[in-house]
């Protein structure tokens, strides 16, 4: 165990301990594949997560520190292991420094227990090293993915005791984030390194459309160094010709949630998410995009309106949710109240407001409804109306979709702020179905000035990011880290 003296010094530590216990493993697969030899027990002890320990004396200050993350509540270790300590270094250094400066806390980096997965590496050994090696027999020989070792018991509030007795220092350990990082590629058809800190849900092809515009003359016309990631892997670099024809032609439909990222320098950019229609989609991808620690995520999408008053191309701004999808009920019992986070609401409704309505009040009150959103699974949900009708209305109910509640009860249970934002397309109620030509007309007139209002608030969110990650989401006993 080493102690380094700084945050940044601890992440140097991590930093060599990873790349040597990757490069070991991924020489040992190589070898594997080429002469048939396995590794030895002694060859094994290297293939391990690096870990990061933090140590709060019972001697050391007791700050009341009004910020929602950073804190130490209890005197004692704290403890997690770690991969991708490179890519995670900004995010490692702001965290570890909040602890040291506020509470004294001891810094400590070691070679943990837990082994590094050989399928978590396979990209860094390359495909000629292992192709025609049968996948069993690199499970009987190298480190492979347990179950067992990869969950959300820390996110869900269960009491996990280590030998050590050391508490859980962050929500994600290294397997259940590698695990993520690896499911990210295989559904948005990106790297997961490109994953921007602001993100955005759709559900229609045609958002993707207008923000593949909207980034391509960004990265065309914007600041040095802006870069559009799209599926496949197509990367469109500042000042090329024809980007945008370049990343509409990208093979996104190869993957479940195809995904597009702008990046900036600072990588402090957007992306933008086509999870599809239905609440099984939405869980999924936001399970794995938690372990990046985004700032916030939103959806923009469609809904029906629910109120005679409502027209087509109105918004509602989700002040609460109706949870009748079922998805997460094992998870957030439906006792459970999943609270608006005020930031991003207000955010939200300036948004609006600027796209909409420019200084006309009575434009936005027209326009923009907010109230109680209620989520179904079923689509087909219009059929049991006259069993719903009830719910609906004691509810207040003001709009319906599919995909609402499930994003906003993840980002309260994997805390990561939310919001969401919706534009009517239809009013099942009263009659007003989706029909082909007066859908086209809605999303003509409606999809890029909706996209507008949700860049807008991502744009007001940065202006005040530390109040973002709000007291809300942060249960009692919760890990140091945000």
């Amino acid at each position: 165990m080493e102690q380094p003296k700084s945050p940044a010094e601890a992440v140097d530590l991590l930093v060599k301990l990873y790349d040597r216990a990757v490069g070991a493993l991924v020489q040992a697969i190589r070898r594997y594949a080429d002469t048939g030899t396995p590794p030895t027990m002694e060859e094994r002890v290297l293939f391990r997560y690096p870990e990061l320990r933090v140590t709060y004396l019972p001697t050391g200050p007791a700050p009341k520190v009004t910020r929602a993350y950073g804190q130490l509540t209890w005197a004692g270790e704290y403890a997690v292991t770690i991969t991708q300590p490179a890519f995670y270094r900004d995010y490692l250094i702001e965290q570890l420094t909040l602890l040291v400066e506020d509470y004294g806390a001891e810094l400590s980096v070691r070679v943990s227990e837990t082994e590094i997965p050989y399928s978590f590496v396979l990209d860094a050994a390359g495909h000629a090293a292992f192709e025609n090696v049968p996948t069993e027999n690199l499970a009987r020989y190298f480190p492979n993915p347990r179950l067992a070792q990869v969950g959300d018991a820390v996110v869900d509030g269960l009491r996990l005791e280590r030998l050590d007795r050391a508490r859980p220092l962050a929500l994600f350990d290294a397997p259940r984030t590698d695990y993520s990082l690896k499911r990210i590629e295989h559904y948005t058809g990106a790297n997961w390194s490109d994953v921007q800190p602001w993100i955005l849900f759709t559900n229609y092809q045609r958002y993707v459309d207008e923000f593949v515009r909207w980034a391509a003359e960004g990265v065309a016309n914007g600041p040095k160094g802006w870069q559009l990631s799209c599926p496949g892997k197509v990367v469109i670099e500042a000042g090329e010709k024809d980007g945008e024809r370049k990343a509409m032609d990208a093979p996104w439909s190869k993957y479940q949630m195809p995904a597009y990222h702008l990046k900036t320098p600072d990588n402090d950019g957007v992306t933008l998410v086509n999870i599809g229609v239905g609440p099984s989609n939405a869980k999924t991808i936001t399970d794995h995009l938690a372990v990046l620690r985004p700032h916030c995520w939103l959806m923009i999408g469609h809904c029906g309106g629910l109120r005679h008053t409502q027209r087509i191309g109105d918004y509602v701004l989700a002040h609460a949710y109706l949870r009748r999808d079922k998805i997460l009920d094992d998870h957030v019992p439906l006792e459970i109240p999943i609270p608006a986070i005020a930031e991003v609401q207000v955010a939200l409704q300036q948004a609006a407001a600027a796209v909409v309505s420019g200084d006309d009040e009575e434009e936005l009150r027209r326009r923009l409804r907010t109230g109680t959103v209620v989520s179904y699974a079923d689509r087909n949900w219009e059929l049991n109306y006259t069993q719903e009708r009830q719910l609906l209305s004691q509810s207040r109910a003001v709009a319906v979709d599919m995909e609402s509640a499930c994003i906003a009860t993840q980002g309260f249970r994997l805390r990561v702020p939310y919001g969401v934002l919706l534009c009517v397309s239809d009013k099942p109620a009263h009659g007003e179905i989706k029909l082909p030509g007066t859908a086209d007309r809605f999303y003509a007139s409606a999809i890029g000035s909706h996209l507008r209002i949700g860049l807008e608030t991502i744009a007001l969110l940065k202006q005040n990011r530390d109040r973002l990650h709000s007291r809300k989401l942060r249960a009692f006993d919760e890990p140091p880290f945000r």
